[in-house]
Formats: C-alpha cells, structure tokens, sequence
C-alpha cells in the first residue's frame, strides 16, 4: 500500500519547512509516494511542487485551504470545525487543476480575500511594535521585510511570532516552543497585538465553494473529531447529521488532520463517511513551526492502521483521477457522473504509473 499525506502546508503560507525541496526530500525518504500541497489561499507553489514530485518519482495532489463564514451557523451559534467561533468554517479543495485555470470574478475574490488575510497580519504587525517600544525594547519589526525574507506572498501571524523569536531570542533552543507561545500570548485573542478579522476576510461557504470549483477542485470539509479530551464541536457530533448536512451543501470529500485523532475514532468516522460516499483524504498539515514525520500517524498510535491506510489511498486515487480527467474535459467534480469505484480504479492505476516505489 503506498502512504499518502494528502494535506501538506509550505512556505508559500506557512509551515514547518524551509521550502518545498524539504518537504519533498523528507517525504520520498520516509517511503511517502502520494503528496498533497495545501497552502492558504494560495496555489503559488504547484509549479515547484509538480516539478520536485516528478524529481523524486512523487505523485502530485494539488490542494487549496480557506476560512469562510456559514451565515446561519454563526446566528444558530453552532461550533463547525473552528472549535472557537461559530460559524466559522475551514474548507480545502482537492484536486485543483494544475497548470492554474482560475481566472475572471473567482480569481479576483481569491485575491481579495488574500490582501485582507495580509492587512490584517500588517495591523498586528504595529501593534506589536507598540508592545516592544511600550516595554522598552529597542525593536521595531519591519513588515515589509518580513513579508520579503520570511514568506512567499502571503504573510500569517505565525510570520510574526517567528520575526518576533527570532529579534528577542536569536539563539533559542526550542524555536517552536517559543514561537508558539509568543503567538498565544500576544497574537491571538486577548493578546496585546491581536486585531480581529475584518468580516471581509471570510467568504461566505458557497463563494468558497464555487472559486474551488472554478479552479478544477473538489471542495472538501475537514473534520476535526475528537479532540485531547474526547470532545466534537456541536456540529461533528452528530455525525450521521453532519454527514446529511455535508451532502446537502454539496461536499462530496471529507479530510481529516490525523495526529488529532485517536485510531478508534478515526476509523469510525472515516470509515462511516467513505460508506456514506465521500472521498476521504488524511494529512499532517505542518502549518506549526513544529517539525513532526511526514508519514502519517494518530494521536495514539505512531502509524496508521491497515485499514486507516486503504481508506487514505482509495481517497487519494479518486482525487488523483479528478485531476487527470480534468485535464481532458474541463468537467468539475460536481458534473462528473463516474462512481466513486470507477475513479478510485483510474487514479490507482495513474498513480502506479508515476509513483517510483
């Protein structure tokens, strides 16, 4: 069975990895032949991605994350997969067409909601400038020039917490560590330098939807599950309801961030979905400054389990034929009238025939 991480972040957002070449390397060396790029609003990095893959005899999986707002969650105060904010709901697309065909009004809001994403990490950016000079330190963060060294376009507020380690304590020992807690303590809510998203920043789920689907992708809702003590959001509990919901806005693919979950759960809610019909991915993201393996393992166990690993790769073959056939007839996901079976044979097959081990 070839091991798949389908959910991977690089620099051209934010992620563990130096550059893409890390990442790839790391991944044909732990026996990882199915690679999925997944940055932030961005597909800036395929063109390094498709090209490292075909290096390394990697097969390629070209992915795209958002944050969108579901207007009627929020007013229901319902929790979705953004544990904090109601509402608030990440969606990735898989399958997107590579070379890049989005263009036109899609393109134009993926870009809007990008620039917003960047000014309001600007915002924070003077904020904590104010924090330093308040405190007395002899500091002052250029947001430009970490937008230029630390980032590929688009700047996050883990950028800052890393430009922030990395002028307060340049030889740290524990980076990550640091980095993180500078961000909990003064980028997020509560924090001396946190500044709230504009309601521009989020794009309602259907607009969402739709730019993915204008870029040759699948939209995908990514499950959160049980968290360290057990616990779903309010609509994750439920999950033959939340299954029933997902059908009904038109997701057709799950995914699930496997090192939040426990192996039992895991099966159970991955398993159920894939009999409901879903295409069902896995992957680590490596969106932290913390470096974890690239092959994939649960919270409680140090690798997936056989049936975990089938479950990955038959998700992986169905995306993999997308984007082939795509490529041949411009159809998106929603139009495409093959059985899930029929594409997960194809993308088997297509796989095969790229993948070097």
């Amino acid at each position: 069975m070839i091991d798949v991480n389908a959910h991977l972040h690089t620099p051209y957002s934010f992620s563990a990895f130096t550059d893409v070449k890390q990442a790839l390397d790391m991944a044909a060396a732990e026996g990882v032949g199915v690679v999925g790029i997944n940055d932030f609003y961005s597909t800036d990095g395929y063109k390094d991605w498709k090209e490292g893959c075909a290096e390394r005899g990697l097969f390629p999986l070209f992915g795209i994350e958002f944050i969108s707002l579901n207007a009627e969650d929020q007013a229901a105060g319902l929790r979705v997969n953004d544990p904090n904010n109601p509402g608030r709901t990440y969606i990735s697309g898989k399958g997107l067409a590579y070379p890049v065909v989005l263009s036109g009004e899609p393109l134009r809001q993926l870009q809007t909601v990008r620039a917003e994403s960047n000014a309001q990490v600007e915002k924070m950016c003077a904020r904590l400038n104010e924090w330093l000079k308040a405190g007395g330190k002899d500091i002052v963060l250029d947001f430009n020039e970490i937008r230029e060294k630390l980032t590929r376009g688009s700047i996050r507020e883990r950028h800052l917490a890393k430009a922030l380690r990395m002028a307060l304590y340049p030889n740290d020992e524990n980076p990550a560590k640091t980095e993180n807690e500078l961000r909990s303590k003064l980028l997020k809510a509560g924090g001396a330098a946190f500044v709230p998203e504009d309601p521009k920043a989020f794009l309602p789920m259907e607009t969402v939807q739709h730019i993915i689907e204008a870029a040759g992708g699948i939209p995908t809702y990514p499950f959160l599950a049980d968290d360290a003590k057990g616990n779903f959001t309010d609509f994750e509990g439920d999950l033959q309801k939340a299954a029933d919901t997902l059908k009904k806005r038109g997701f057709k693919s799950v995914e699930f961030i496997t090192t939040r979950n426990t192996t039992a759960v895991l099966e159970s809610y991955a398993g159920y979905l894939e009999d409901e019909g879903f295409i069902v991915t896995f992957g680590s993201e490596h969106n932290t400054p913390a470096m974890e393996p690239i092959k994939l393992r649960t919270r409680d166990a140090a690798d997936l389990s056989d049936k975990l690993k089938a479950i990955n790769y038959r998700g992986a073959c169905a995306v993999a034929a997308h984007q082939k056939l795509f490529a041949e007839d411009g159809k998106s996901f929603r139009e495409r009238k093959a059985s899930l079976s029929a594409l997960q044979d194809e993308g088997n097959t297509e796989i095969l025939g790229k993948v070097a081990f």
